[in-house]
């Protein structure tokens, strides 16, 4: 299996996703393939990316003149173009790309590139509104959803729980929700023990379920 750190990566639709995405391959030093239709758009891009090109992505002969099926990992960002992401998708799956990310604009748009291939489904815009709501609502710092029904959440610590060392709080068993991580002031993040003590103005990261973190972070 080829090592996904170093390995090259082939970006169709540069909007900006794409053209966001494929930079910071590109500056992570990863080398990028970036593919679009629009020679404009490829025409501007030329200058921040090693490698692009203007080529109809639904077209399998240009897909493998380009050397696509070289490639182990590919991301489809195309964006309203529904067709167009299926249709490409689709084709990355038939030229056997082992890593396939695909963007979604929808969770039907979602579900079909799972159907026809896609291992893995990124809807940008609305993980985006959902962690916005989050931080919106509430006493969150930050707010990531790892799976359907469970998240990451960074939050202060209730005052409750000030000053008792994790261990005999019983947080798991009262909210569900167990201290991952801890920041106090002016220091860096440290994973949190049994024997930990959090103070006032700590950080915390706490994991669980999102309707048990979402509780445990509108404490007082």
């Amino acid at each position: 299996m080829p090592d996904a750190r170093n390995d090259p990566v082939v970006v169709i639709g540069l909007g900006r996703f794409g053209s966001s995405l494929a930079a910071e391959l590109v500056r992570r030093g990863t080398e990028v393939l970036a593919i679009d239709h629009r020679p404009k758009v490829v025409q501007s891009m030329a200058g921040r990316l090693t490698h692009v090109v203007a080529a109809d992505s639904t077209d399998l002969e240009a897909l493998n003149q380009l050397g696509v099926p070289d490639f182990y990992r590919a991301v489809v960002a195309i964006g309203t173009d529904i067709e167009s992401s299926i249709l490409t998708t689709s084709l990355l799956v038939e030229l056997e790309i082992e890593d396939v990310w695909a963007k979604a604009i929808s969770r039907d748009h979602g579900r079909i590139l799972e159907r026809v291939g896609a291992h893995h489904v990124i809807l940008p815009e609305h993980d985006m509104g959902e962690r916005v709501a989050h931080l919106l609502n509430g006493r969150m710092l930050d707010y990531m959803e790892v799976d359907e029904n469970y998240a990451l959440v960074k939050t202060r610590p209730p005052r409750d729980y000030i000053g008792v060392p994790l261990g005999e709080t019983n947080l798991r068993r009262k909210y569900g929700v167990t201290v991952v991580c801890v920041k106090g002031q002016g220091e860096e993040f440290t994973y949190a023990g049994a024997d930990t003590v959090l103070g006032y103005g700590d950080v915390i990261i706490i994991a669980g379920k999102i309707e048990q973190v979402e509780r445990f972070a509108e404490l007082p």
